[in-house]
């Protein structure tokens, strides 16, 4: 079965606008752009607990290219394509790779692109996946460059909110922890701003507080920002919180994230002062900074999340293949 938007002729993939679109920034998508995507994916939701997936991408192949160690985005990915009758080239390890030899990542996306439909990328170093879209040849989704962006991440966790809370305006969002290193919260704030009445709390130590590039973005959207040390200050009022993991691999000075990495930790005692419909989200992998007793709370939404963000991504790699 194919999913067809309004204007795509029946067998002629090349006539969607997504087709062999990259997927590089949360800054490329409109508000009708996410509109399109939530639909795509919630019918791909559908798809899933109807009949577990279809042939809607046989015969594509994708390239899983990261960097990076990755458990939840690599195999959402992968999960995605092949719940849409796909199959995957999974590089894991860059170590494992031409690139251990000195290959750089032009060369090697250029290669990938030989084989493959689609490329997904996890590096380290911001910027890369641009770089691997000018030579791939081939659509190229961003699942992380260093301490840049995540666009892939932020598309799923706007399209959680609106499932757990059913809308996307008039929201009040916390971040909370590690705001200067995480990718996660970079695009999630640009991505929100999108939508109207939307007001952003940034929670963290003063070591790791949001980037002034972001604040700076986000705020020529005339979206209201305020930043605060401590939690207790935005809870009562926040629809939103979403927390973040004091990510110990970003530090180059071990004191540095000794001195912070407990600095928030959400409880079942601090659940008890927010709201009774506010949405608990988290990236994941979680070390301490959410209690595993808060996991029976209906308001913990992060393993939704991630079920969601597969619906998300069989959106993306079907539209990048003019597919949706």
């Amino acid at each position: 079965m194919e999913v067809k938007g309004p204007n795509q002729p029946a067998g002629d993939p090349k006539a969607s606008p997504w087709y062999g679109r990259h997927i590089l920034a949360v800054k490329q998508f409109s508000r009708d752009d996410l509109d399109h995507i939530f639909t795509v994916a919630h019918e791909m939701r559908d798809i899933v607990a109807r009949q577990g997936g279809n042939d809607l991408l046989k015969g594509r192949v994708l390239a899983n290219m990261f960097y990076e160690p990755s458990t939840r985005t690599s195999c959402s990915f992968m999960a995605a394509m092949q719940r849409l009758g796909g199959q995957v080239i999974p590089i894991n390890e860059a170590k494992t790779s031409s690139v251990a030899k000195g290959e750089s990542i032009g060369d090697t996306a250029a290669t990938l692109g030989c084989y493959a439909d689609v490329v997904v990328i996890r590096n380290p170093e911001v910027g890369s996946a641009a770089l691997a879209a000018q030579h791939a040849g081939k659509p190229v989704l961003n699942a992380g460059d260093g301490a840049g962006e995540h666009p892939t991440q932020a598309l799923l966790d706007t399209y959680t909110i609106r499932e757990e809370l059913g809308r996307l305006d008039d929201l009040t969002v916390t971040m909370v922890g590690d705001l200067k290193y995480g990718r996660t919260v970079h695009s999630l704030a640009r991505l929100l701003t999108r939508f109207n009445g939307i007001k952003l709390n940034y929670v963290s130590p003063s070591m790791l507080r949001m980037p002034q590039e972001v604040v700076d973005e986000v705020a020529a959207t005339g979206v209201t920002q305020t930043e605060h040390e401590d939690l207790d200050e935005v809870l009562p009022q926040t629809d939103v919180l979403y927390v973040t993991r004091i990510q110990k691999e970003r530090f180059e000075d071990p004191t540095a994230y000794e001195k912070v990495k407990g600095a928030y930790i959400i409880t079942p005692e601090v659940l008890s002062r927010a709201k009774e419909d506010m949405c608990v989200m988290h990236p994941l992998p979680r070390v301490n900074e959410i209690s595993v007793e808060c996991d029976a709370d209906p308001r913990a939404a992060y393993f939704r999340q991630m079920e969601y963000g597969m619906y998300v991504r069989m959106a993306l790699l079907a539209l990048v293949l003019g597919r949706a």
